[in-house]
Order: C-alpha cells, then sequence, then structure tokens
C-alpha cells in the first residue's frame, strides 16, 4: 500500500513561516550589533508588523489548515494531548495551536511598543513623537522585558519541534517546507487544503495591503 500525500499547509502561510523566521533571526543579530545596524533593526520589525497582519488576517480567511477556527485554543484538549489522549488533528495539534496564539500575541506586543521606543541615545520609533517621553520610556521597558518573552517562546517552538522528532518520530518540518503530509491510508486521511492559483492570488492581495497599512502607519510619525 502506498501512502497518500494530502496538502496541509497553502504556500502562502509557508511563506509567511519562513521569512518571519528570516526577519526575527535579522532583528536579533541587528540589534545585537548596534550602532549602524538598529536602521535594520527597524526595517526587519516593520516587516514583522506586515506579517502578523498577514497572518491574522490569513487565519480569518485562508485555506482550511491556515484559519483560527480550526485550530481553537483549548487547555482541556491540550492537556489530552500530553496525556496521549487526543488524536491531534491535520493542521496545528491543541499543544501547537497555544504556541501559534502566544507567538503572535508575543510578536505583536513587540512590534507595538518597538514603534514608540527609545534608546535615549540615538534612535527612537517612528511613532515616538505621538506620545510622552515618560510614556515612551514605558514603552521601551516593555519591549525588552517582552524580548526575553519572545525568545523563550522561540526556544519552545525549537524544543517541541525537536521532541516530535525524536520521541515521537515525526518530522513537522518537511510539511512546512513542501506543504503535504503523508498518511498511510488514503481511506483516513484528512480533506486537503486549498492551495491553488486563487488562494495565492489572495494572499498577495492580503500581502500587498497589509504592507500599505504599516507604511500609512510609520507616516503618522513624521
Amino acid at each position: 500500500m502506498t501512502d497518500t500525500a494530502v496538502r496541509i499547509w497553502d504556500l502562502p502561510t509557508r511563506l509567511f513561516h519562513w521569512l518571519l523566521a528570516g526577519c526575527l533571526i535579522g532583528s536579533l543579530v541587528s540589534v545585537k550589533l548596534g550602532g549602524n545596524a538598529i536602521a535594520w533593526h527597524f526595517r526587519f520589525g516593520y516587516a514583522i508588523l506586515a506579517l502578523v497582519l498577514f497572518r491574522l488576517v490569513w487565519g480569518l480567511i485562508g485555506p482550511r489548515y491556515a484559519r483560527f477556527a480550526s485550530f481553537p485554543p483549548s487547555p482541556g484538549a491540550a492537556l489530552a494531548y500530553l496525556r496521549g489522549r487526543h488524536p491531534g488533528s491535520a493542521g496545528h495539534n491543541p499543544l501547537g495551536a497555544f504556541s501559534v496564539y502566544a507567538l503572535l500575541l508575543a510578536l505583536s506586543v513587540q512590534v507595538a511598543t518597538g514603534l514608540f521606543a527609545n534608546d535615549s541615545i540615538m534612535w527612537d520609533g517612528p511613532l515616538k513623537p505621538l506620545v510622552s517621553s515618560a510614556t515612551s520610556d514605558l514603552l521601551t521597558t516593555v519591549h525588552r522585558v517582552n524580548r526575553v518573552v519572545l525568545l523563550a517562546l522561540i526556544a519552545l517552538h525549537l524544543l517541541a519541534i525537536g521532541w516530535y522528532s525524536l520521541a515521537r518520530r515525526e518530522s513537522l518540518l518537511p510539511p512546512m517546507l513542501r506543504g503535504d503530509r503523508r498518511y498511510p491510508d488514503a481511506a483516513q486521511a484528512p480533506p486537503a487544503a486549498r492551495d491553488d492559483a486563487g488562494v495565492r492570488a489572495l494572499a498577495l492581495v492580503v500581502a500587498v495591503i497589509c504592507a500599505a497599512a504599516v507604511a500609512g502607519l510609520l507616516s503618522l510619525g513624521r
């Protein structure tokens, strides 16, 4: 019996995932380098903001497994999954759902506070002129503290990937690279997600709108 490949992750969702990973790495490296590299820290931050906006919209109108409705946060389901009493799902399992929501929340806080932050020396967030110095200092503190939270969530995410590979003999990377997950029995395979030209065209429109929204937001501080 040959196994069956089922499209789980559409191309826009996969591109979002890897572009976000690249921008996060760039953001962390540039802030560590300091100096003129901070300009790139801001640019990566703007890109992350656009990506987060895209994912929030895509979670409402995207294909089957990209939609938030397909993986609602459920403490009971997550606990049952940890105990091996939940079968999981084709997309995000109950535990993975919490990871997605936590990361999106932490990323939203990070990019939002970064817009108003300052380093007390040379660099200011683009929207700092819209708030008082005290408010900017407070948001800067939140930005720095939340960076630790974000790094912790990323570390947990990577550890979970490693745990799945070693303990459950299930690699989560191939489906996020190719989009397909393989099932030994076609009769028991879940329905595939849409990933046709129409879906990709819609994603492109959403991405352009999100990028334009970020550009418009940044212009408010000029």
